[in-house]
Parts: structure tokens; sequence; C-alpha cells
């Protein structure tokens, strides 16, 4: 006997195993050596494929929105609203237009718990004929900044600190505290709503202010909402605490089994109109990210249901590497002067240009179902074939039938008023009274928890930054501040004011 590995015979019923250059392997078990006991050789091209491989698998996580769990469904048309938007996808009542569902944390890695204290993420990826429309919002209808200009700063303070490498409760209180604006998020934050029981459970908003517009160039301000047919449950910390005594996946393992078992989740969608000029009137801002709209002044208007009805058939391919966008849209749909709005136009776009590549778009994932022409060229990872019908027609405007403008899409001209400048987004802005309505529309024990929640979450917390944060409280509503300060001496946390 020679003494030589054998490798075991091939099944027939099984496809023959091949390197990524499609050469058929003999051997998956034993490296290359020189001899039984011998040093692995240089020239196992299979060993090296492989070990070369497994060190690029990972790309670099979100750096917010790290740790999600999404699913494929359907958006069906069940209201026209044609009347507010020439947007395809809502062109006739029963149309149905197949969509991708990415939902997530914000602050948490890719390791986090699912069931933490935090906004979610609600993403949603149309696949229309007219191109791709993603909705890249929450699960509350306001967020923390009115400008991005405050972002990357807000974002620091939920990640880890620099020296401990620990989350920070001061750095997040200090940072609220000193911004007012952030009062309405962080009632809601606190509130029961804070910790979902699973993405089934929870509403999802486009959060911004977008717009319509119709086939006689008439444009409206619009608000998405997405309404949860499952009913709302949620966790408490002391919930939430043993789920992941138990548990960091709940979520993905909701979600996910209730689709595998046919318990498909659905969302009931609708929108809040606002006509152009009554943007004008308003004693708030619409396009101010921390605000909502009364709806009362413009009620919910329903457009269709929402349902996720297939998984993902591999998660790396279909969900770590979806990629929304808000400057995805449609004919129809259009932006707002929203400032955050405006600056994640730009910012989601350029994040999965460095996380995924130049040409993220063109991932399975991502890829618009309707015919595709365009002129960019060339690009690391270029794998796809660009074909202009002319091997002359690789630039525009040309002679040889390339792809040209359409100026039947042209959207109407958006309003925007002002001189240049860096104004001040806190002068003049009332940023206590939708909190305090918040806070008021909460019953008794909900008001008691959310108080217990903010305390709990002020622990090592310096008594003047729990000074300056109850003090927004108060103006708020007195009661608001009284609650807090009610469960600060329960817990023994020190504040003066």
């Amino acid at each position: 006997m020679s003494g030589k590995p054998t490798a075991s015979a091939h099944p027939a019923q099984c496809p023959v195993m091949t390197t990524t250059a499609g050469a058929p392997i003999a051997d998956n078990q034993n490296s290359l050596t020189a001899g039984p006991r011998g040093p692995v050789l240089m020239q196992d091209y299979q060993l090296l494929e492989k070990l070369a491989h497994q060190n690029r698998e990972r790309i670099p996580e979100r750096v917010v929105h790290a740790k999600g769990w999404g699913a494929f469904g359907t958006l069906t048309v069940t209201h026209d609203i044609s009347r507010f938007t020439r947007a395809k996808l809502f062109g006739e009542v029963g149309k149905s237009t197949p969509m991708l569902a990415r939902f997530s944390t914000v602050a948490g890695e890719l390791g986090a718990a699912d069931a933490e204290r935090d906004v979610r993420g609600f993403a949603l990826k149309f696949y229309t004929e007219e191109g791709n429309w993603d909705l890249v919002g929450n699960n509350t209808p306001v967020f923390f900044i009115r400008d991005p200009l405050k972002f990357p700063d807000f974002i620091r303070t939920q990640k880890r600190h620099p020296v401990s490498h620990l989350r920070s409760a001061t750095a997040a209180w200090d940072f609220w505290s000193l911004s007012p604006e952030s009062l309405h998020q962080v009632t809601i934050l606190m509130s029961d709503r804070g910790i979902p029981v699973s993405p089934r459970f929870m509403n999802g908003y486009g959060s911004h202010t977008y717009s319509f517009w119709n086939r006689d160039g008439e444009r409206f301000w619009v608000k998405f909402h997405f309404k949860t047919q499952q009913g709302h449950r949620t966790m408490s910390n002391a919930d939430a605490a043993q789920v992941i005594g138990q548990t960091r996946e709940s979520y993905q393992e909701d979600l996910f089994g209730s689709i595998q078992a046919g318990e498909y989740p659905r969302w009931t969608m609708f929108v809040q109109v606002m006509p152009e000029l009554d943007a004008d009137k308003t004693p708030y801002n619409p396009f101010d990210l921390t605000k909502v709209w009364p709806h009362q002044d413009y009620p919910l208007i329903e457009v269709g249901v929402l349902e996720l009805n297939r998984n993902a058939d591999n998660y790396f391919e279909e969900i770590e590497q979806a990629a929304f966008s808000p400057s995805n849209i449609v004919p129809g749909i259009g932006f707002s002067p929203d400032r955050v709005l405006q600056a994640r136009i730009f910012a989601y776009a350029d994040a999965h240009r460095y996380r995924l590549g130049t040409h993220y778009e063109a991932l399975p994932v991502n890829a618009p179902k309707c015919p595709v022409h365009h002129y960019h060229k060339d690009g690391s990872m270029k794998f796809f074939r660009t074909p202009t019908g002319h091997a002359d027609a690789y630039y525009e405007p040309n002679s040889f039938g390339g792809a040209t403008q359409d100026p039947s899409v042209a959207e109407p001209p958006l309003r925007l008023q002002g001189d240049a400048a860096r104004y001040n987004h806190r002068d003049g802005n009332d940023d206590y009274s939708q909190p305090g309505a918040l806070f008021r529309i909460l019953g008794a024990e909900q008001q008691q928890r959310l108080g217990r929640n903010i305390a709990a979450s002020m622990k090592g917390v310096p008594a003047f930054i729990i000074d300056r944060q109850l003090a927004h409280f108060d103006k708020a509503d007195p009661d608001y501040g009284r609650v807090v300060r009610t469960a600060l001496s329960e817990l023994d946390i020190e504040f003066t004011a």
C-alpha cells in the first residue's frame, strides 16, 4: 500500500465540486503536503482559494441599522390615490407590486441583541415598472434631530465610548439635554413602544415629508404610514432582559418563523396629503423631522396592504446586501425641503457604494425589475453588460440609437424659499408642545412606565445633565417632569432641580 490518502467515490446524484474557476476538485478533505508529516505546499491552490475567500467573507457592517431582519412580499392597492400621484404602482385598485422589507435596530452592532430599547428601521424597496422606489423610514413618525449636520454627532452618542468601549448613558443624555428638538422622539423611545415584541407588531413610517405630483403637474406634500394589522405588542425592560437572556435573535426567530408557518404579517398603508400651498400656513414647519402633522388637519387616507410572504433564500445575498436609499424615487414621487431628507439622498447611496461597491444596484436584490439603460462604465466588479444597441453608443448624446432622455417624466419645480445661509433651526421652533401632547394622551400607568424607563436609562449620568433634561420635561408638561423625578427618587439617582 502506498499510504497515500484516497477520496471517496463521487455520488452520482450530486454535482461535482469545483474551484471558483470551474476546475473539478478531487479531494476537499486533505491539504496537499510533502509526505504524510510534511509541510503544506504552496501549490495547493484549492487551500489558498478557500482561506483567501474566508478572509474576505465579511463586508463592512452598516454604521447604523447594522442588525436587521427582512423578507419579501407585495404591496396591493386597495384605494385610488391617482388624483395625487402619477406613480404607476398606485395606478389602479388591485395592482400588486413586489417589494422587500428590512427592519433593524439603529445603535446595535451586527451581533447585538434584537430586543434592545431602540428605534427600529422600517425600510421598503418596491420593484416597480418605472424603477425601484425605496422608502427608508422608522417605526416612529419623528426623529431626534431636524438638521443633518447633527446626525454624525448624535450617532456617536449611541455607539461605544472611545475609552471604555461601552455604551454611554452620559453621552446620550448629554446630547439630548443640549438638543431640545430630540424630546419628541425621546418620549416615544422611552414609552411602551420603545421595545416592540417583533417587527410584526410595530408600525412603520416614512417619517420625512415627501411629495406626490400628478399628471397635471400639481404637487402635494405627503407622509407615509404603515399600520400593523397584527396589533401592537411591546416589552418592558424586564421582559426584554428575560428574552435576551434566552436568545439574542428573537426578532429573526419570530419574523422568519411566522412566514415559514404561513402566518404572513400585514400592514395597512396610509398617506397624509397636504396641498402644496398649505405649507406656508401651518403653525409648525411641515418639513421638520421632529414634528408630526395632526390627523384632524390632514387625516389618514388608505392606500393598500403590504404583506410579507417569502423569506430570503440566502440572508447575506438578499438582506445583508440589500441597499435602500431615499434617492430611489419614481415619476409621481418626489422630495421636500426637509433638511435631513435632503442629506440622506446623498448619504445613503454613498454608504452603499463604500460598503458594497460601485455597482451595488446591479446586485440581484437591488436590481430593478424593469429595463435599465445608462452610460455608467467600468469600476471594480463590473460583472454585467450594459448593451446600448450599438458599439459607438457609449456616451450621450450620440448619433447611434443610444438611450435618450424623456421630458414627459419631468417633475414640476420644487418650491424653495430664502437665501443660502446657515439658518438656526432652533430659532422660533416649538420643541415642547407635541411631546407634551403625546405625554398627555398616555394613560396614568403608561406615564409612570415612561418615567421609570427614563430614570433607569439615567443611571450613572451626572446630576447636572439630568437637571438640564428635567427642565425640558417640565416645559413639555409639569406632570412629565414630576413622574420622572418620582422615578429617579425611587432608584436613588441624584438630581437637584
